[in-house]
């Protein structure tokens, strides 16, 4: 009997740590460091891959996804190295899916022939805005003319090259974003991913807003007509959303995320990489150790692993909801009763429905366009609350 994570697929998560620069949006986890062994790092990823893959034998492979800090600062051979060790460990897929994470300076620009010589066949670029001095608010150390210049060289190198931009920036009006967008979609082959800023917490911007500043930041109404803006200008380009964020021409989706939003199992290796993995059919929760030294050191006494917990089928079926009414296609009901043993409840689902915010069909749970823009609600609503009636 088939195992539930084989109905999204598996992958490999890699992360690298290091940057050039800290943005001030960017919490996720980066550092900046001038000295890298990149031989000392190398041995660590095969070490890592090696103890992950002894726990997971006998698998197809479908994606390796390369992401950071700025992958893109690795050398070729490190990403060569652990290609063929994932591939000495699992039979690679058909449509094999390896991405790379990339800054579009000419630095990382240079290297792009050696990461498709490596194995890698889709690359994705932190262009992040068409607007030199957004570039600059945002804390990029590129220009607007070098990322045009790096997408060129990528075009030339890889199949599939997909490409992020922020929106909702400091002054940013609609007209502005617009025309910015049918620019990026000019240069777009098939996948885009654009996202509104966000605040978060911890971050420069974060400390920023929180004292005052960082003024010129649109309101909801503004921000909602730019997501609404957006949608309706890739949808007339050939570039619907399929993820709440993401963009792309039909069996261009990004293979590697859409393991996370179908709920398959990847294995996660680096400073801070997430996993979630079956093992002896039970599912966990893994986190490497988040500081590059601390994992570097964790690696070489054996394991880099700070946490693995086993997953209760209350958590998954949540899990397994939160993600899968991100992508247009959402999510199986019968699946998710498998997971949580109980059903999900239809006459909230129906209420739903006749609101405009959800599709419901014999098996299937999606969120309408209407939906999306308070699928926070949605989730809310849906998920298990012991205390409601």
């Amino acid at each position: 009997m088939a195992e539930d994570w084989q109905q999204g697929g598996f992958g490999l998560y890699v992360h690298w740590p290091f940057c050039e620069a800290k943005c001030p949006y960017c919490d996720f986890n980066s550092h900046v460091s001038r000295r890298i062994d990149q031989t000392r790092w190398r041995d660590a990823y095969l070490r890592e891959l090696d103890r992950v893959a002894h726990d997971l034998p006998g698998r197809a492979l479908n994606s390796i996804f390369f992401g950071g800090g700025t992958p893109s600062l690795m050398d070729p051979d490190t990403v060569a190295a652990i290609v063929v060790r994932a591939r000495e460990h699992w039979a690679f897929s058909n449509d094999m899916e390896i991405t790379l994470e990339a800054n579009p300076g000419s630095v990382e620009a240079g290297r792009f022939a050696g990461y498709r010589d490596a194995g890698v066949n889709r690359v994705s670029m932190g262009v992040q805005a068409l607007d030199d001095d957004d570039l600059r608010r945002l804390g990029r150390i590129h220009t607007v003319a070098e990322a045009r210049a790096a997408f060129d060289i990528a075009r030339t190198c890889f199949d599939r090259v997909s490409f992020d931009l922020i929106y909702a920036r400091q002054d940013q009006t609609l007209a502005d974003w617009r025309n910015e967008l049918r620019q990026a979609l000019d240069m777009a082959i098939d996948h885009l991913s654009l996202y509104q800023l966000t605040i978060e917490p911890g971050t420069a911007f974060g400390d920023r807003h929180a004292r005052g500043g960082l003024r010129g930041l649109p309101d909801d109404d503004r921000a909602a007509d730019m997501f609404e803006a957006t949608q309706e200008i890739c949808d007339a380009h050939g570039l619907p959303a399929y993820e709440v964020s993401n963009h792309a021409r039909p069996e261009a989706q990004s293979r590697h995320n859409l393991i996370y939003w179908r709920y398959g199992d990847y294995a996660g290796i680096g400073p801070g990489a997430h996993g979630r993995v079956t093992l002896n059919g039970a599912r966990h929760a893994t986190t490497c150790h988040r500081l590059p030294d601390a994992w570097l050191s964790a690696s070489e006494a054996g394991n880099g692993d700070d946490s693995r917990d086993r997953l209760s089928k209350t958590e998954q079926a949540e899990e397994y909801l939160l993600m899968g009414l991100r992508i247009t296609e959402g999510i199986s009901l019968s699946r998710y009763q498998a997971l949580a043993g109980v059903p999900l409840d239809r006459t909230r689902c129906n209420r739903l429905e006749e609101l405009g915010l959800v599709n419901v069909t014999e098996d299937r749970l999606s969120v309408t366009k209407q939906g999306v823009m308070v699928l926070n609600a949605i989730l809310e609503d849906l998920l298990p609350d012991p205390g409601r009636p």
